[in-house]
This record gives C-alpha cells, sequence and structure tokens, in this order.
C-alpha cells in the first residue's frame, strides 16, 4: 500500500500559514521555496517533525486546529473534485457527540468534521470551511453543513441540524440522521462510557470507517436516549469498548435486552485501543491473519500493509478530529499514546507482531507499505516517539 504524502503535507501547511485568532496549528510553520543556502533548510521544510517516510504529522496546538488540517488533508479541495459535498461542525465542548459524529464521515454522507464553540467559529475551522467549499449533498437534502450540537450556523451555507439535550441523546441523534440518510440501520452498534473518554476514542475512527453508531452509558445504567437507540435498530449486534472497571457486567446485562453483547477489553485505555484494532468478529480462523470483510466487525489487524492513526489519549477531541483519516486513505485504527514521549509498550508489541513488512526476492517494491498519522504537535505526541513509529513501520527483507 502506498500512500500519497505531498498533497497532505501541502495541505496542513497551507492551513497553519493561514490561521489566526490564537489557534495554533504548527509550532514552527514549515516554509516553501527554500534555497540550497538556506540556514536549517530541511527543519524549516518541516522534516521531520511535520512528516518522515512512513509518518505525516498533523501538527495542531488543539484538536480544533487538528480537525481543520484533517478535513484539508482528506478532501484538498484544490481541484475540481476534490471538494466535500458536506461538512460536520461538531461542538466542542461535547466530546461523546463529536466522537459520535464520526459516523457521519461513512458512507453515504462522507462529510470531515470540523469543531467550533457556541458563539462563532474559531478562525481555523471557518478558514477551513471556506476552503473546503462544500457542494451539498443529496443524501442530506442537499445540506452543505450538518450542525452537531450547540454550534454557530455558518452564513451562506444550507444546513441540517442534530441536537440533543444531553450527550447521550446527541449521540443518538446522530445516529438517527446516519441511518436516514443511509435509509437503514446497521446491525451494529458501538458502546462506549460517557465518563471515560479515553476508552471511547478508538470509536470515532471505526465510526467513521463502517457507519456503525457510537452510543453511550453509564458506570451505571443504559440512559433512555440510548435504550430507544438500541430498539431502533432491532436486535443489533453490541459491541461494548471497555474492561469491567469502566463499564461493568451489570450494565452489559442491561444492554443484553437490546441484542447480542459482547466486549473488547484491555487492562487501560492504551491496551484496550490495541485488542480494538486486532478485533474481529467472527474472529480469525485459528487466530490468523485475516481481514475485514462484509458482515464481520472490527479491524483485524493483524498483518502489516495498513493505515494507522496515533492520538494523544488526554485529548479526547484529537480522536473526533481524526475520525476522517480512519475513514478515508489508508483506513487505519486510532491507537493511543499516554506519555508524549514514550511509545507505550503495547503499542511497541502491537506493531513489533503485526505491522512490521517484509519483501521476498521480489524486492521492496512488491512489498505492502504501512503509513501513520500523528495527531497533534510534538506536546501531544514527540518527534521521538514520531521517528520509533516511523522505523517500525519500515518494510524489511523477509527474516530481519
Amino acid at each position: 500500500m502506498r500512500t500519497r504524502l505531498a498533497g497532505s503535507i501541502a495541505a496542513v501547511a497551507l492551513l497553519a500559514a493561514g490561521c489566526g485568532g490564537g489557534t495554533k496549528l504548527l509550532t514552527g510553520n514549515p516554509e516553501s521555496g527554500l534555497q540550497a543556502n538556506a540556514p536549517q533548510a530541511a527543519q524549516k521544510l518541516g522534516f521531520p517533525s511535520v512528516a518522515t517516510k512512513n509518518t505525516t504529522r498533523v501538527g495542531g496546538g488543539d484538536p480544533t486546529a487538528d480537525a481543520a488540517a484533517v478535513a484539508l488533508a482528506v478532501y484538498p479541495s484544490a481541484a475540481a473534485g476534490t471538494h466535500p459535498q458536506v461538512v460536520t461542525i461538531a461542538s466542542s465542548d461535547d466530546w461523546q457527540a463529536s466522537i459520535a459524529a464520526g459516523a457521519l464521515m461513512a458512507p453515504p454522507i462522507r462529510a470531515p468534521i470540523l469543531l467550533s464553540g457556541p458563539s462563532s467559529l474559531p478562525s481555523a475551522s471557518s478558514d477551513a470551511l471556506a476552503a473546503l467549499a462544500p457542494t451539498g449533498s443529496g443524501a442530506v437534502a442537499g445540506a452543505q453543513v450538518i450542525r452537531v450540537g450547540n454550534v454557530p450556523t455558518p452564513r451562506g451555507l444550507r444546513s441540517a441540524s442534530v441536537g440533543g439535550s444531553d450527550p447521550f441523546a446527541l449521540a443518538a441523534a446522530v445516529d438517527r440522521f446516519a441511518s436516514a440518510a443511509r435509509g437503514k440501520t446497521s446491525s451494529n452498534v458501538l458502546i462506549a462510557s460517557a465518563d471515560d473518554p479515553a476508552y471511547a476514542m478508538p470509536a470515532a475512527g471505526w465510526a467513521a470507517e463502517s457507519g456503525d453508531p457510537v452510543l453511550f452509558v453509564t458506570g451505571a445504567s443504559v440512559p433512555q436516549a440510548t435504550r430507544q437507540a438500541l430498539l431502533a435498530h432491532q436486535s443489533p449486534h453490541i459491541y461494548v469498548l471497555g474492561p469491567p472497571g469502566v463499564v461493568p457486567n451489570s450494565v452489559l446485562s442491561q444492554l443484553a435486552k437490546y441484542g447480542s453483547v459482547k466486549r473488547v477489553s484491555g487492562a487501560d485505555p492504551v491496551a484496550n485501543a490495541v485488542a480494538f484494532a486486532v478485533y474481529r468478529d467472527p474472529p480469525c480462523p485459528n487466530g490468523q491473519p485475516c481481514g475485514h470483510i462484509p458482515g464481520s466487525f472490527g479491524w483485524a489487524m493483524r498483518s502489516p500493509g495498513h493505515g494507522y492513526v496515533l492520538v494523544n489519549s488526554h485529548r479526547p477531541l484529537d480522536a473526533a478530529a481524526a475520525a476522517p483519516l480512519s475513514g478515508s486513505g489508508g483506513y487505519g485504527p486510532i491507537l493511543l499514546v499516554d506519555d508524549p514521549s514514550t511509545l507505550p509498550k503495547s503499542v511497541l508489541n502491537f506493531f513489533l507482531d503485526y505491522g512490521t513488512p517484509a519483501y521476498s526476492q521480489y524486492g521492496p517494491t512488491a512489498a505492502v507499505y504501512n503509513h501513520a498519522w500523528v495527531i497533534g504537535d510534538p506536546s501531544a505526541v514527540s518527534v521521538g516517539v514520531q521517528a520509533q513509529l516511523d522505523s517500525l513501520l519500515e518494510v524489511v527483507p523477509q527474516g530481519k
């Protein structure tokens, strides 16, 4: 799998130059057109922090900037056919609804996500929206913008509104909206904790790839809005993200009234994200590598040649911002770091076990390839971690 990086890097760099209003996109904006005698020319061009041979960084100082850059990386909007039909604007005050909004990136809507508070669009979002210039989507009655939660209505654009009285109702409303656009409900539903965002973050990427909704529970019960949404899915397959300490077995028992229930579990948020990345239902035969196929649930990332998205677990809105990268291009799961300066052991072992491609006597041009997106500036994921990740993703000769 080869990944085209040049357009994505250019989109990120262009937005960096155009953002204002206090939203910092990159630490040290990349410069173009540098000549051979320019001091530190390589670093000023953005290497290695913006990109390495196997990674690309979206270097936002906050999730709003990251979302704007991701939207332009997914939809460069610089030539005919590269604009989105519709764009989601999700509430930066509601991480649950913003993660649930990842499902709007899946077909048939295909909406990238921008973030905003209630009063006015941040400059990063407004500048990106102007560049994206959505054309209007027939799947959502010609709307150019989908407003999720308490966010402004952009002038001059046709908008649809998804509202709810609390995060549970908002997530359920996103589900209804996506189901109406698709013409049917999905057979799978993700359940995440509304109290522990780090465990919920990987759901945003899967929702963007599959269209499966993300609904929320508390540590004690299944809220009414979630119950009603599950009833609408008519006995779905329900997949719960997180161990019993996050979503207790008593809550699983309540969920079992609405469909079959299975848990995807890890000892901590980082390990849970890895467990979700390798999960598939039905399981891969004999534990062997296999892929996600129609009718199955889960990434089933047990072989190299894929895309990945690396996000800091302490920035939950970055999962929403990055979700469109899981639903396009390299189509890969969201993995987490909990310390900006360290690649967690469970993530390291994941790549050692499944992520390093090898080539045979036919040479590297016949191999499969990996690519990872790194989300956030170096305070979220250090350049050292990015460099280590780049090395893990590199194709190597067989047997090494």
